[in-house]
């Protein structure tokens, strides 16, 4: 019996429509493991230089992510805010973040002073957290985000102890009035205040992505065999 392919119009449609999806995807989920891996290495570049001082000068971001820094001021205890859908080894939390004050100016840096659990009756009943008085020094990373995630229900108004999904530093400074570094500060030095600050890294996830871009382009693949397989068929048939 002679071997034969038959070409049919839809299927070849079809078939072209998820091959153009599966690579696409693919290359876009490559693109971001690649992405990570980039950051990875700065990060850990960056991680191994000396600390610098932060001033009161505006900060460069580009220069500065990333970076260990140490700052001198105190926190402004009036002014705590809180992120929620934040877990910590599987247990749901909120990021405490506060503005601490930068010596010998009025200029403020945004400081995530670390992890809290939520309670599970009532998630708005907030916790009591040591904060330390006066002026001390301490010691984080750089950060241009806090991390962005799926904004649930309706925006709370960014408030002093407002329970918010997300938080950038432009609306922090417009609600509080205050004169913001440019940069997040996620705080290293153990201040005895109970928070976990076990900061999630924002190179991981680069084996996820590899899987993601493996699925996409055997789905691309699949959809390409299955149109010359079922082509082949009919021409035999």
């Amino acid at each position: 019996m002679r071997i034969t392919f038959q070409f049919r119009l839809i299927p070849f449609v079809a078939a072209a429509i998820l091959v153009a999806i599966g690579l696409s995807l693919g290359q876009w989920q490559t693109r971001r493991a690649a992405e990570k891996i980039a950051i990875e290495e700065k990060l850990q570049a960056r991680q191994s230089a000396p600390a610098l001082q932060l001033g009161a000068a505006p900060a460069n971001l580009d220069e500065l992510e990333y970076r260990r820094i140490v700052v001198r001021g105190e926190f402004l205890r009036d002014w705590p805010v809180y992120l929620d859908n934040r877990p910590y080894n599987g247990v749901a939390g909120f990021y405490l973040l506060m503005p601490f004050r930068i010596a010998a100016s009025n200029r403020h840096v945004l400081v995530a002073r670390g992890w809290i659990p939520r309670n599970v009756a009532d998630r708005t009943k907030l916790p009591p957290v040591v904060t330390p008085a006066g002026t001390i020094e301490i010691e984080g990373t750089a950060r241009k985000s806090i991390g962005q995630v799926m904004q649930l229900g309706s925006v709370n108004a960014l408030l002093p102890n407002a329970i918010l999904q997300n938080i950038d530093i432009a609306s922090f400074a417009a609600s509080s009035k205050l004169d913001m570094q440019s940069i997040f500060l996620e705080q290293l030095t153990d201040t005895q205040d109970g928070l976990v600050r076990e900061w999630p890294l924002p190179s991981t996830g680069v084996d996820k992505h590899r899987g993601y871009a493996f699925q996409w382009y055997a789905l691309a693949a699949l959809a390409f065999i299955f149109f010359v397989v079922t082509g082949i068929r009919r021409g035999t048939k």
